[in-house]
């Protein structure tokens, strides 16, 4: 990808940071380590290594079958982060993807909240903190706006952590219990 795309701002995408570039891995929980793509620059290594990490923990590792591929990690103005852990490319993958999660952004403009989702973990890159690195990447980038999520309701008080509060009652989603949570947008 040549660097005049990756800095193009296609509609929709505004606010949506380009690809950011490959540099050498950090210590597992180290900002260093965070990746940032707008959905329609992820190159095609990279979108595989997200999704299959989804699959394997969603739907293989939780019993969950679901559609995970639900067309908006393409669409205008999706923001993926990824933490590269210890940089070690898992089996059968090209590049490094310890962690993850897709910001989409709600409807209505600049102003519109984001929804925070697929927050993951690889199995062999859990207890390093590096969702949590992710999730204040997020928070500090996007934080002037409210930031909606559905937590499974066990990890309602990690979300906390952030500055999320539940605004709603427990569900089930595809037989899991999830709660609605919300962080109110704080300009400066």
């Amino acid at each position: 990808m040549s660097a005049r795309r990756a800095e193009a701002v296609r509609p929709g995408d505004e606010g949506v940071p380009a690809r950011t570039p490959a540099s050498p891995p950090g210590t597992p929980a180290d900002p260093a380590g965070i990746r940032r793509s707008a959905g329609r620059d992820l190159d095609a290594a990279t979108l595989h290594a997200v999704l299959r990490l989804r699959s394997d923990v969603f739907v293989v590792e939780q019993a969950c079958p679901y559609p995970d591929v639900d067309g908006q990690d393409l669409a205008p103005g999706t923001e993926h982060v990824w933490h590269v852990g210890d940089g070690a490319v898992r089996p059968g993958e090209l590049v490094a993807v310890a962690a993850a999660l897709r910001v989409l952004r709600e409807p209505g403009g600049s102003a519109a909240p984001r929804r925070v989702g697929r927050v993951v973990t690889a199995a062999t890159a859990r207890g390093q903190g590096l969702s949590s690195v992710l999730m204040t990447d997020v928070v500090e980038r996007h934080g002037h706006v409210d930031l909606v999520l559905d937590a499974q309701a066990h990890l309602e008080h990690w979300y906390a952590r952030f500055g999320l509060e539940r605004v709603g009652e427990e569900y089930l989603e595809d037989g899991i219990p999830h709660v609605p949570m919300r962080r109110r947008g704080r300009p400066g």
